[in-house]
């Protein structure tokens, strides 16, 4: 039975809709044509030249013809400009791509030919070249600032560092310099200087963390933003060092050269910028900004050398790595950060905590983050509150300068064992330590403190070992970047043990799988831990230690499971 054809939906409209349609297009037609007669037709005015009539006719014409050609003259000029900037970017382009393709040749022929170790060029955000850059600064200064955030001054100080510069010799002095003096109470400020004074002479400072530049002035009143600048702007105590500074390069008769040091986020840019009285180096809340060594005049007889942060060692306790680490919440693994949080909470008054935070009393740090999160609306899918980023967020406005927290210095005065009277009295020798307690007075009054009822109260764990020789520093790569040279390993090494592998009998290739799992596990670890790009080689594993992995295995799997699969049946237990 053939199919009924299906006709195509007819266009024909009704005569009262057709005739509706051709009335309105009528009456558009007439309205625009009205609009026109209104506006009037006004034609383009030709231009009618010089008369014949005019005197210094030919002069005019010249001057005319004169000015056409100087302008194609400049266009010219301007598009040979324009194409030999575009050739020097394709060939700096053209140089930059050849040398990457280089590196990846030449890294691979060294992977396939040698699995020993492999010079490369050190990156700028590697631990080794902050050092390199930060032992540059110390050998080229005259007179090193160390930066304290008053909130913990004892944390900031770095004990290798101070032993560097006053064992080093050549007249080099070593500063303190007590940042953030705003964010502490005014009695606890006079106590730390009473008590730092008496090992090296202390300056009290509060540097802009904003400066106003021109960009700045502009973007403001065009946008009419209800910015306040007064008290991110203002800075005190700038007076004093310069004062400081200048008396002591009179008595060394020479000019001289000043480095600013100090672990993370202690303001050691925004000194130099209070100091210039504008931006001249970059700041941010972020860790590790200043990469290298950075060198801002003062005047003729002061230079500045700004420089990179210095390195926490990994031997210190949980709070000092969560407060003076490099590493940026951010980048850095969740179990660190929380681990972080729990060192400061466990380090401080619980009633002030709660008070500042506005959240009912907790437990532990994990109930803790978990009020907080719910409180804020940080919540992940279900309503479950999300701890990780607000740990990452508690530790972002602990190390910045959101929360007001302060440390008590210690009962009895103990200086450390490379601090001898002479070497205090030579530290101080050349500085006008009466005027200095005049002005450090005048800054402590001048400015506004918390009390303490509106400040938290801080236990401080002492002082945070550094490394400054570059030979000390342990780089720790990304994870992800070491699980990729294992993989890579791994495959190499399943490509050369397929020629030498026997099909015999099956239960010698299941024990040469359960080999290579095993082998795979232990050069995750090895690899995390080592450098990355640097092979280890692994010792023949006996029956214990292939138990002891396997066991490790199954318990960091078990640990990263969700809570809903507790119950689920473990293959990884099935061997072991």
């Amino acid at each position: 039975m053939k199919r009924p054809k299906l006709r195509k939906a007819s266009k024909r409209l009704s005569c009262h809709k057709r005739y509706k349609i051709q009335k309105k297009i009528r009456e558009h037609h007439r309205k625009v044509r009205k609009e026109a007669k209104k506006r009037g037709h006004k034609k383009p005015k030709k231009d009618p030249g010089i008369p014949s009539a005019a005197p210094f006719k030919e002069e005019l014409l010249r001057e005319a013809e004169q000015r056409k050609q100087r302008l194609e003259e400049l266009k010219q000029k301007q598009k040979l400009n324009r194409q030999k900037e575009h050739e020097k970017k394709r060939k700096l382009e053209a140089k930059k791509n050849a040398a990457t393709i280089e590196e990846k040749a030449e890294g691979k022929d060294s992977s396939g030919k040698s699995k020993g170790k492999t010079k490369r060029p050190l990156n700028k955000n590697s631990k080794k070249s902050c050092c390199r850059e930060l032992m540059k600064v110390l050998e080229a200064s005259d007179v090193v600032l160390e930066v304290l955030d008053a909130r913990d001054p004892m944390g900031c100080r770095c004990p290798q560092l101070e032993q560097a510069v006053t064992s080093s010799g050549g007249n080099k002095k070593l500063l303190l310099v007590l940042n953030k003096i705003d964010l502490v109470p005014k009695d606890n400020v006079e106590k730390w200087l009473n008590y730092l004074k008496k090992e090296f002479p202390t300056v009290a400072f509060k540097s802009a963390t904003i400066m106003k530049d021109k960009t700045m002035q502009v973007q403001v009143t065009k946008r009419h933003a209800r910015v306040d600048f007064a008290e991110t702007s203002q800075y005190f105590g700038s007076k004093c060092l310069l004062k400081l500074l200048q008396g002591y390069g009179k008595t060394q008769d020479k000019a001289i050269r000043v480095g600013v040091v100090g672990f993370p986020n202690v303001g050691k840019s925004s000194i130099i910028n209070s100091l210039r009285g504008k931006r001249a180096c970059n700041v941010g809340l972020t860790r590790g900004v200043t990469k290298s060594m950075q060198i801002v005049q003062l005047d003729k007889q002061t230079k500045m050398l700004d420089s990179p942060s210095i390195i926490a060692d990994p031997s210190n306790s949980a709070l000092a790595l969560a407060l003076r680490s490099i590493i940026d919440p951010e980048g850095s693994d969740s179990a660190d950060v929380l681990e972080g949080v729990n060192a400061i909470i466990n380090h401080c008054s619980k009633q002030q905590v709660m008070m500042h935070y506005n959240i009912p009393d907790f437990r532990d740090s994990e109930e803790f983050l978990s009020l907080l999160a719910r409180k804020r609306g940080m919540l992940k899918k279900g309503g479950v509150p999300d701890i990780e980023n607000m740990a990452k967020l508690v530790l972002c406005d602990w190390t910045g300068a959101r929360v007001k927290y302060y440390s008590q210095p210690p009962g009895f005065q103990k200086p450390p064992p490379y601090l001898t009277e002479q070497k205090i009295a030579e530290m101080q020798e050349g500085f006008n330590l009466n005027n200095l307690e005049q002005e450090n007075s005048i800054t402590v009054q001048a400015l506004k403190h918390p009390t303490p009822a509106n400040s938290i109260a801080f236990q401080s764990a002492g002082m945070t070992n550094g490394t400054i020789e570059e030979n000390k520093v342990i780089e720790e790569g990304p994870e992800w970047g070491n699980m990729e040279t294992s993989k890579e390993e791994e495959e190499e090494e399943e490509d050369e043990e397929e020629f030498t592998e026997s099909d015999d009998d099956e239960d010698d290739v299941e024990e040469d799988d359960d080999d290579d799992d095993t082998r795979e596990e232990s050069q995750v670890q090895v690899t995390r831990k080592a450098k990355p790009g640097k092979r280890q080689t692994n010792p023949t594993n006996s029956k214990e230690q292939r138990a002891g992995n396997e066991r490790s295995r199954s318990l960091s799997f078990s640990l990263d499971k969700p809570a809903d699969e507790d119950d689920a049946y473990d293959f990884n237990t099935d061997y072991v």
